[in-house]
């Protein structure tokens, strides 16, 4: 049914352990006083040997270890996840593997035991380049501990990214735009922007409908999103995703991962993974609560809550939602090959052609499906029109 490229494959690991929940997060994260990092590593490679079965002799062309807040990991338990994917596994000489990290200075520490232990680049949570929105937003680093974190983050590592949320509280365009210049003086061929979005069941959520916080309406929130474009291109950095910009060759692998609709397998607590066996593509979710996932593993060798066989229409929508969120769309023939079937079949065509003639989709030559820079910012209400 796929014509899927099955010799490689990526690895998403997950570390669901944070020192305290940012009031933004909707995140698979935890709090807790102690943990066990030897029973969590342990079990993280009786995860990997249970996929290693699963899938078979697949090369590895990223790993990204995610959370919650990885650095929080001793360099010794990141040594033995690469080191049992390594054995289990064919690797890719080119590997790229990303470690997320916060940049307290405790966790900068160890960027240098992080690099020896094989990652190669990190992606830094930063948010914010000012103190009185580092604190609004809960961070537990300093606007000088995000510097120095920058500087050894770019010292250790060959390839590095860091984060920035924009339309925060209170934030105006100019105040915006001062700080987007000033990342991109510091920044090292990648950034991550995003737009603050307010989910429910976080702390932001009832502080927002209570009027504690005031966030930029959406027409401000627009001007700061084509602003971003404007000001990261004529600095080399390319909007490759809605959210990620990146100059030439600097791209994160693992992410474009998920955007293409690749196969990845998900290790640890709340992980996902999307894999094809014999020809049929599976959903794969661990149990998110990390002692719910340890005994699991402990008992089953696994701790994968669902496996669930996706059918042709789950799979379009999943395609089509992702391979939006990329700059250059979803190639026609991309999808063929990846379903055994054409993308029409799934999209409402005279939605399509409407949304076309408004300028917010663009069909090139009829072979690739792309959002315009006008649309980008609207991707769920248009994929709400077109999806069938």
């Amino acid at each position: 049914m796929h014509a899927l490229n099955l010799n490689s494959i990526s690895v998403y690991v997950h570390w669901p352990f944070c020192l305290a929940k940012c009031p933004y997060c909707d995140f698979n994260s935890h709090v807790r006083e102690t943990v066990d990092e030897g029973k969590m590593a342990a079990a993280m490679t009786t995860e990997i040997d249970y996929y290693a079965g699963l899938v078979g002799a697949r090369s590895v062309k990223s790993i990204f270890f995610g959370g919650g807040t990885p650095s929080l990991m001793s360099a010794t338990t990141v040594d033995t996840v690469i080191n049992r994917l390594s054995k289990r596994f064919s690797i890719d000489s080119d590997i790229e593997i990303t470690l997320e990290a916060n940049p307290t200075s405790v966790e900068a520490g160890k960027f240098d035991d992080f690099s020896k232990a094989g990652v190669n680049r990190v992606s830094l949570g930063i948010q914010a380049l000012n103190t009185k929105d580092l604190i609004a937003l809960g961070r537990e680093h300093s606007l000088k501990e995000a510097f120095e974190a920058i500087e050894l983050s770019q010292k250790y590592f060959k390839r590095s990214n860091f984060d920035l949320i924009y339309a925060r509280m209170g934030q105006s365009v100019s105040d915006w735009q001062k700080e987007l210049h000033q990342a991109l003086k510091i920044a090292n061929g990648h950034l991550s922007l995003y737009q603050l979005t307010i989910e429910p069941g976080t702390p932001f959520y009832g502080q927002l409908h209570s009027g504690k916080i005031i966030i930029p309406n959406e027409d401000t929130s627009a001007e700061m999103y084509d602003l971003t474009n404007q000001i990261c291109e004529s600095a080399g950095y390319e909007i490759y995703e809605i959210s990620n910009y990146a100059k030439v060759g600097q791209q994160s692998k693992h992410n474009l991962t998920y955007w293409k609709y690749l196969d990845y397998i998900g290790i640890g607590a709340g992980a996902h993974g999307r894999i094809t066996l014999a020809g049929q593509t599976y959903a794969t979710m661990q149990y998110k609560k990390p002692e719910t996932w340890l005994k699991a593993v402990q008992m089953n060798g696994h701790a994968t809550k669902v496996k669930e066989n996706l059918n042709q229409k789950a799979m379009a929508e999943e395609m089509i939602m992702m391979g939006l969120r990329l700059t250059d769309g979803i190639a026609y023939t991309d999808f063929k090959n990846r379903l055994g079937t054409d993308i029409e079949k799934f999209i409402a065509m005279d939605s399509l052609v409407s949304l076309k003639s408004q300028g917010f989709v663009s069909v090139k030559n009829q072979d690739r499906l792309r959002l315009t820079e006008k649309g980008r910012p609207l991707l769920n209400q248009i994929l709400g029109q077109i999806l069938v």
